[in-house]
């Protein structure tokens, strides 16, 4: 644990230090020097780096832990019944998510007076994604072949695939003892492996903070800084009063404290924007910093990191507001609650990569008639509402994590007070 806390220390200090590098740099960027020898090559071997070592132990992390995880839930009861409080968990607080980012934006009503003539080339230029049908979101959870699932990075069809193996290998009993032994010692060695990717962590945000601020810098985000401040304050409002409340008032838990215990997690999440790649770091602290038994945390952040999309939920419901409004096109009451339920469901299919929730976004503006075209205008300033979001959806992760293993009697408060760190301060 006290290894874990000073990495913790580092990452922050390391993401704040990139950001004032990034910012600085940022003035000149110009340089041939900065462009050739910073950006080209340190920036990008150090921040590119970070994410490829991430993400190459993401896929196989995942796999492993809900295999353990959902077999080693003993019966298929008990399987269920933590699968259905995950799912109405995550449903449930996007549900509320949009609602709020709904309700703020058209309080706020930052695409109100918005000049659209400056924007014209990125609304002409920008070729939106077609979004898939809701339908074939949920058929495609279905792997066709879970061999290709695994080396294309399917996150929903290695999910459901792992889940209904190790609902299998449950079923079976002492007859999988070998097997759930074998899978086991992988998680173990997958758990190891990110240990080893942590010793890097403070280097890596470092580098891609840096790398963040010195391309985008703050200037690029003074036009659209209305809508920004809405999504920012939406973020804010569904963070303190939905997960706040959940915590203090279902949980008994401080929220205060769990913030210092999930820094690791939020820093990283900040600095990749995005849900998959923080996904090694956040079973990790939820585990070690926050008290989860590693069997429920194994089968809810995997989910999680797919699934549970409040931060882009909200995205999507300030930007249908904010781009009905600067086209100056009403949204009657109906139209908004074909808002709440299609980016609702549309967020079970959101991957977890940086700007993602903008292809769903796509899906959203279709339901209600908005021109798609639009999110040109907002797109350029989405990677660092990206980033902030980002850390917003493995919270939500951890809460709902943290909430659940209590419900089942599988949540050490202990670990989570830090007591045990400071018995170690009175020694």
């Amino acid at each position: 644990m006290k290894n874990s806390g000073n990495v913790t220390k580092k990452i922050l200090w390391y993401m704040v230090l990139g950001v004032i590098v990034g910012v600085f740099l940022n003035r000149i960027s110009d340089n041939v020097i900065v462009q050739k020898y910073l950006l080209g090559f340190i920036f990008k071997l150090g921040s590119k780096g970070f994410v490829a070592l991430i993400k190459m132990v993401v896929v196989p992390l995942v796999f492993f832990s809900l295999i353990v995880g959902t077999s080693e839930m003993g019966d298929i009861a008990k399987l269920g019944r933590i699968g259905t409080k995950t799912l109405f968990f995550y449903l449930g607080t996007t549900a509320v998510a949009l609602i709020i980012a709904v309700t703020f934006a058209t309080f706020i009503q930052p695409g109100v007076g918005f000049d659209l003539s400056g924007y014209t080339d990125a609304v002409a230029s920008f070729q939106a994604k077609e979004a898939p049908p809701i339908a074939d979101v949920f058929l495609n959870i279905i792997p066709k072949n879970p061999v290709e699932s695994l080396a294309s990075g399917n996150m929903l069809q290695i999910i459901f695939f792992a889940m209904l193996l190790g609902g299998c290998m449950t079923v079976l009993g002492d007859k999988a003892a070998k097997t759930r032994q074998f899978f086991n010692e992988m998680n173990d060695i997958m758990i190891q492996m990110v240990w080893a990717v942590m010793k890097v962590a403070p280097w890596g945000v470092f580098f891609l903070s840096a790398d963040t601020f010195t391309k985008l810098g703050f200037a690029a985000f003074v036009p659209l800084g209305k809508y920004m401040l809405t999504v920012l304050g939406a973020l804010a409002i569904h963070a303190v009063v939905t997960y706040g409340s959940l915590l203090v008032g279902v949980g008994k838990l401080n929220p205060v404290q769990f913030i210092k215990n999930f820094l690791p997690a939020l820093s990283v999440s900040f600095s990749t924007a995005s849900s998959n790649a923080t996904l090694p770091i956040t079973l990790d602290t939820v585990t070690k910093r926050c008290g989860v038994d590693k069997e429920v945390s194994a089968f809810t952040i995997p989910l999680g990191a797919t699934v549970n999309m409040d931060g882009s939920a909200i995205t999507q419901g300030v930007a249908t507001i904010f781009i009905a409004q600067a086209y100056g096109i009403p949204l009657g009451f109906s139209a908004l609650m074909m808002v709440v339920v299609t980016a609702t469901l549309s967020s079970v299919g959101t991957a977890g990569v940086p700007s993602a929730s903008m292809i769903m976004l796509a899906m959203v503006l279709g339901q209600v008639g908005l021109p798609v075209e639009a999110i040109g205008i907002i797109i350029g300033v989405d990677r660092l509402l990206s980033m902030t979001r980002t850390m917003l959806n493995v919270s939500g992760d951890a809460i709902c994590t943290m909430l659940i293993a209590k419900s089942e009697g599988q949540f050490d408060e202990s670990v989570f007070n830090q007591e045990n760190l400071i018995e170690e301060k009175a020694a």
